[in-house]
């Protein structure tokens, strides 16, 4: 379970296939001597677990139906990463409940400048647009946002100046594909809707 809350932005340092799998190797500022082989990281909303490690890099091993799923299939060397570790009981909970399974994804419509923030509209696929509310919270790339607005399926989002500057958000762009996770509460509650 993670928050949210973007902790480091890791660099893909190498990238190989392994069958219907491919491997990735992260260069990060984490402590690695905190991170346990089989610890879960999310990366860019999407939880995958540390295989190995090294000085200053730790590996993941992805599923070809995450590749499929996720954009994680589009990432080559040299790419940025939102990172969060996994939360701890105790651990403040400044965002919301991610889970770290990304629900689709989605595309950047348009990037405009409001004051010192950015307010970012993005395309949703169907049926995904039922569970996003204004208001509510989703995780983009694996940070936690509230909703401002939606249209059917299209919503958007305001970034302050801080998450622009420190997470991978500051370089969307019309065109740009992005991991979705919907709340969980909306999930659970538009299925309970559904059956009672």
């Amino acid at each position: 379970m993670f928050t949210g809350i973007v902790t480091d932005v890791g660099h893909v340092r190498r990238v190989r296939d392994t069958n219907r799998d491919r491997r990735f190797e992260i260069d990060t500022a984490f402590d690695l001597s905190t991170l346990d082989i089989g610890a879960s990281v999310s990366h860019a909303g999407c939880c995958l677990t540390v295989v190995e490690k090294g000085h200053g890099w730790f590996a993941v091993e992805v599923s070809g139906e995450t590749l499929s799923l996720t954009t994680l299939g589009e990432w080559e060397k040299g790419r940025r990463v939102n990172l969060e570790r996994a939360a701890r009981v105790g651990d403040e909970l400044g965002g919301h409940i991610v889970s770290g399974h990304v629900d689709g994804i989605g595309e950047v419509l348009s990037v405009e400048s409001e004051g010192g923030s950015h307010r970012v509209q993005i395309k949703v696929p169907r049926p995904l647009h039922r569970y996003i509310a204004p208001k509510g919270s989703i995780a983009l790339e694996g940070v936690s946002l509230t909703v401002n607005e939606v249209e059917d399926d299209v919503f958007g989002v305001n970034l302050i100046p801080h998450t622009w500057d420190v997470t991978t958000l500051g370089e969307l762009k019309p065109g740009s594909r992005v991991n979705l996770e919907i709340d969980m509460l909306a999930r659970y509650l538009a299925r309970w809707r559904e059956t009672a």
